[in-house]
């Protein structure tokens, strides 16, 4: 009987996934929405989920160039969302956060090699105090060749998990020391782990920002909060070029394939939740 059950369960997942496929291309083109890749690190020494090697970075941008993509900033994405402004062919946005060194010594001219540019999201009280992190004249060099740069606050605080005081110092002085450094407005912000809530999104709005980037799974369209833009983070599992190309290509089918996991672990099926693998 537990056999016959179990058969029956896993059936109905394969109708259910077979359904949700045949709905994606049917009712949702898969290619719908701006992509923005979210990075770390790109060096041969560490070996951890934030990090992919030289060899591998320089694979997935090869295959962006000769897919057709072209590179954009953060201003194009917004006002194409906000005003719908034209956008060139495959639009796509690559960012950086944190503010290593390895990506200006390694990332920095791949990301040349193939006339691509990039938005970097700095730890401000990190850059120029920590040989991990770019120095001031690093950012400088990338900013006077066509890369962005954002806040990804002073220290790198949870920004859900802290005080108003707190949060507003860090949204703050992150952006007045850019804005000082770099001589021009600063608008845009990746949130610190990817926490957020509505008091941070207010106070975010407050001080000026124009935009937040989250790192929730997900394409942008044109009905999409600008304080909760979504990316296709590339840091976690192992770094293929196969499992980059699913991650860019059928970003929501896996958002589906994510859903019914959850709901499997709520109806108390975690053995079969996880069996559904997400690249």
């Amino acid at each position: 009987m537990s056999l016959f059950k179990n058969k029956s369960v896993l059936l109905i997942i394969i109708i259910f996934i077979s359904l949700t496929l045949g709905l994606n291309y049917i009712s949702s083109p898969l290619f719908s929405g701006i992509p923005v890749l979210n990075y770390h690190q790109v060096n041969n020494k560490a070996h951890h989920l934030l990090t992919l090697s030289s060899q591998e970075f320089e694979a997935q941008m090869a295959y962006l160039q000769e897919a057709g993509y072209t590179t954009i900033s953060p201003d194009q994405l917004v006002d194409h969302l906000q005003y719908g402004a034209s956008l060139p062919p495959n639009p796509i946005l690559i960012t950086f956060d944190d503010g290593y060194e390895d990506n200006y010594r390694n990332a920095y001219p791949i990301l040349q090699k193939y006339n691509f540019t990039a938005t970097i999201f700095l730890i401000t009280d990190f850059v120029s105090n920590n040989n991990r992190y770019l120095t001031w004249d690093q950012v400088k060099k990338m900013k006077d060749n066509g890369f962005s740069f954002g806040s990804h606050t002073l220290s790198h605080v949870f920004l859900a998990n802290a005080t108003d005081d707190d949060v507003l110092s860090e949204l703050t002085k992150s952006r007045e020391a850019m804005e000082w450094r770099l001589n021009q407005k600063i608008e845009y912000l990746a949130y610190p782990g990817g926490t957020y809530d509505q008091r941070v999104i207010k106070m975010a709005k407050q001080v000026g920002y124009r935009a937040a980037f989250t790192i929730n799974l997900g394409r942008n369209l044109t009905n999409c909060g600008l304080f909760t833009l979504n990316r296709i983070p590339i840091f976690t599992g192992s770094h293929t070029l196969l499992r980059f190309k699913l991650r860019l290509k059928c970003t929501q089918i896996l958002i589906a394939m994510q859903s019914l996991k959850d709901q499997l672990k709520i109806l108390g099926a975690p053995t079969i939740a996880d069996w559904i693998k997400i690249p």
